[in-house]
């Protein structure tokens, strides 16, 4: 092993590039100044305002809004991510690629979020008028629409910002109001045989998506000879575990067997 003899700094012998920026990158700390500085230039007004002015054609991402009842997660992240890029893409491909951030602002969870407050507070919806419980419905509605918007922007989207949409918008639920109206005038919109799910306790309906059923209960299965309707005398014999299905039953599916 040699030594440098004394007094010479082989570092000044290197020929590397002199840089304006640090070597740490210390992005917790510059991120936020970066997604300011992105707002503030009112980055995407101006790209798709360029594109638009010069007769781009337009691409558009779909947002499908999220819920606003809760701060924003990995699931979150990785959607809302992988759809900027995309409008990031098309931006530089050329497009105009307008992206306008929504919130999806009615459902059970928020009205069952206000009233377990109430009833922590010895309260009860029906201590409220309709008009009075809604209000509280959409005061917290905005209340984690404004979190949201603050978690969306630190994820670097670009997007609309200055104009997002919401469920809750008068205008909004007119137009749904106003969309069922005329579904109802043209006859599209009957009572039949499907059910609507209702929930005895919140008093109110519920989708499908919000059922939970209970993995451990055992139902009572049973055969059920049909008499064929063609065929006096003849049956077809089914078994099911839902027999309380039967009374609204009509007709069985069935198939040829094959030999």
């Amino acid at each position: 092993m040699t030594t440098a003899p004394q007094g010479l700094d082989y570092s000044k012998t290197l020929q590397l590039p002199q840089t304006a920026f640090p070597m740490r990158a210390n992005l917790p700390a510059r991120e936020p100044g970066w997604v300011q500085r992105w707002l503030s230039e009112q980055v995407y007004e101006t790209l798709l305002a360029k594109r638009r002015a010069a007769g781009a054609p337009t691409y558009i991402v779909h947002l499908g809004p999220p819920y606003a009842n809760g701060n924003f997660h990995l699931g979150h992240t990785l959607a809302y991510g992988l759809k900027d890029m995309i409008v990031r893409h098309k931006f530089l491909s050329g497009y105009a690629s307008p992206y306008v951030p929504g919130w999806d602002c009615h459902g059970l969870p928020i009205e069952w979020k206000i009233e377990q407050e109430l009833i922590a507070s010895g309260q009860s919806k029906r201590d409220l008028s309709v008009v009075e419980l809604r209000d509280r419905c959409r005061a917290y509605a905005q209340k984690w629409m404004d979190v949201q918007q603050a978690e969306w922007q630190r994820l670097g989207v670009l997007a609309d910002w200055q104009r997002p949409y919401r469920t809750m918008d008068k205008a909004n639920e007119a137009g749904i109001v106003h969309a069922l109206g005329q579904l109802v005038q043209r006859g599209m919109v009957y009572n039949k045989l499907r059910s609507t799910l209702w929930a005895p306790v919140e008093e109110t309906a519920l989708a499908e998506a919000e059922i939970e059923y209970d993995e451990n209960h055992q139902s009572t299965a049973i055969y059920v000879a049909l008499e064929l309707v063609e065929r006096p005398g003849e049956h077809l014999v089914i078994w099911t575990t839902t027999p309380w299905t039967l009374p609204a039953n009509r007709a069985v599916a069935v198939n040829e067997i094959e030999q």
